[in-house]
């Protein structure tokens, strides 16, 4: 109930978090389809770029005030902070404050006047102003960590990296905020150089029990975790999709003019295929450098197939190895009778 700076930038992680889901799930996915050349038609969903930009936008941004009203001389508290946040963010459609002297909060007695309010991606929260200035400020002095790196202690001496003459910075040292924005920024920049997969945890009760559903707290995580979208966006285009060359590497053997090699462009291979197996028109389509299956089921349609032509490869391997033996044994066989016969005839 009570969400001080802690809080506050434990939610800007799962705001970038959540940016980074729309930017590979929503955005990209309709994005491919389009760059493919598949007919679509684009599905809205909400961007909470411009929530991410309320917080860490280097001039007008939270935390670049925060970061403003720490460094500046004079008595700075957390109620100028707030005044400042009043001035800067007051017409801005994701925040609110009582203080900012708007038509819309004046008479919203749900909001004390000491706090201000966020309209983030998972809903409202509000934010107790007090001690996010103390909060900021990295209160370890440069002599203290100057005195524990000359400790005799190994582990005191290795703690306080930053006591080391030799690496003396006289810039003032960086706030907790902007630390945990550099933070935040590294792991987005790592994120994007992967291919995540994604786990939604919805929880069922405020219980921590079993058995147990709370149908409104369900409903409130599906909306507000942009799951809504997601089952839209993939009801509406395609399950599967992989490039010419590997999908018909991978189930070239379901078709005899494709097996065992194809002499021609891939997409064009891959049509051959497809036609062959009979797959319904309407549950695949070709893009420029791309196949676009729409449901899973005619994905495991031909897994199926592949793996029974793969038992039926096998077995006709094995067949011809076994004939191949038993016809090597039995011309060995009969090579030796031939001189076995010859010896007794010529003794006879």
């Amino acid at each position: 109930q009570d969400n001080s700076f802690e809080q506050f930038i434990i939610n800007y992680c799962n705001e970038k978090l959540q940016q980074i889901f729309i930017e590979l799930t929503l955005k990209e996915e309709q994005e491919e389809y389009i760059r493919e050349g598949i007919e679509w038609t684009h599905i809205e969903y909400f961007n909470n770029a411009v929530i991410c930009d309320l917080i860490e936008n280097n001039q007008t941004g939270i935390l670049a005030m925060l970061d403003e009203e720490c460094l500046r001389p004079g008595t700075v508290t957390d109620d100028t902070f707030l005044e400042k946040l009043n001035q800067v963010c007051a017409t801005h459609q994701h925040f609110e404050s009582r203080m900012s002297k708007c038509s819309r909060f004046l008479n919203d007695t749900s909001l004390p006047h000491s706090c201000f309010r966020i309209q983030h991606y998972a809903g409202k929260v509000m934010y107790q102003v007090e001690g996010f200035v103390d909060k900021n400020n990295d209160l370890l002095y440069r002599d203290l960590s100057q005195a524990m790196w000359k400790a005799n202690h190994a582990l005191i001496k290795a703690l306080f990296p930053e006591g080391n003459p030799a690496k003396i910075n006289l810039k003032r040292p960086p706030t907790a905020g902007s630390q945990f924005k550099a933070s935040v920024a590294t792991l987005m920049k790592n994120l994007q150089t992967k291919n995540p997969n994604y786990i939604r945890c919805i929880k069922p009760n405020d219980k921590k029990a079993a058995h147990i559903f709370n149908e409104a707290l369900v409903c409130h995580q599906i909306r507000y975790l942009g799951l809504l979208e997601n089952v839209r966006v993939r009801r509406a285009g395609y399950a599967f999709r992989q490039a010419y060359e590997p999908c018909l590497e991978r189930y070239k053997m379901l078709c005899k003019q494709t097996w065992p090699h194809w002499r021609g462009p891939a997409r064009a291979g891959v049509e051959v295929l497809f036609n062959e197996l009979g797959i319904p028109e309407e549950e695949f389509s070709f893009g420029r450098s791309k196949i676009f299956i729409r449901n899973p089921r005619t994905l495991f349609k031909l897994e199926d197939l592949r793996k029974q032509r793969l038992e039926d490869l096998a077995t006709l391997i094995e067949k011809i190895y076994r004939g191949w033996k038993c016809r090597t044994r039995f011309l060995l066989m009969k090579k030796c009778q031939i001189v076995i016969a010859s010896w007794y005839r010529r003794y006879a």
